[in-house]
């Protein structure tokens, strides 16, 4: 997971002075000139609030998340993050991300692939495995190999994982309805039915197999989709 983020920084570059230009409504001009410099030498504070603003607060929003990036990552496999991974996910999509070059973008992946390995074979990690996927899954517009990822790993670890990622989707949640995404943007339930549907019953417990069925069923009934 370090050379993962440290890779990413390497390629993302947050170090470097860059101006950056924004809202003297929300941010002082120190608090830009502290932009403009290295972001590991920001106050919590002033990062977390930049990190969760919405990019029309920026004359160039991509450019500055690109930087925030590793800072962001790093905290967030730590479990110290005070972001929702959702919101991170919509940023980063909105800072257009998936249209970098192709070093960063293989810097970004480099790191997700750590993240979820370090995440499946510890538990308790320092982030639900719910919030990991919700990362991934909304930044790559893609959940399904995520989820066979989780599935696929035979771990104590990941099993107990597994369960509890069953518990907050489908026990405490409604998978037909869930949204991920700070907006709800992108549906769940197109990839996560099917993938509930094939799952080997035995790694269910009995009210996990219950619910499981019940949504199913209910899923199915919905007009052709």
């Amino acid at each position: 997971m370090t050379l993962a983020l440290d890779d990413l920084t390497t390629a993302l570059g947050p170090d470097r002075p860059v101006p950056v230009v924004g809202c003297l409504h929300c941010y002082s001009e120190d608090d830009l000139r502290r932009l403009s410099g290295s972001v590991d030498q920001l106050p919590e504070r002033l990062f977390s609030s930049v990190a969760a603003k919405n990019p029309d607060h920026w004359d160039d929003f991509p450019a500055l998340y690109r930087r925030l990036l590793p800072r962001i990552l790093r905290t967030f496999a730590r479990g110290e993050l005070l972001l929702d991974a959702g919101l991170v996910a919509t940023r980063m999509c909105q800072a257009g991300w998936r249209a970098w070059s192709l070093p960063e973008r293989a810097a970004v992946a480099e790191v997700w692939q750590a993240l979820l390995e370090l995440t499946l074979h510890q538990h308790p990690s320092p982030t639900p495995i719910a919030e990991v996927l919700e990362l991934m899954a909304v930044s790559t517009g893609v959940l399904q190999p995520w989820l066979d990822s989780c599935a696929d790993t035979r771990t104590p670890s990941a099993d107990r994982h597994l369960t509890d990622l069953i518990d907050t989707w489908v026990v405490h949640d409604h998978p037909a309805g869930l949204k991920l995404g700070f907006y709800g943007e992108m549906p769940a339930a197109p990839e996560l039915l099917p993938w509930l549907r094939r799952l080997d019953p035995a790694r269910l417990s009995e009210t996990q197999r219950y619910l499981r069925d019940l949504h199913l069923a209910e899923w199915d009934a919905l007009p052709p989709r």
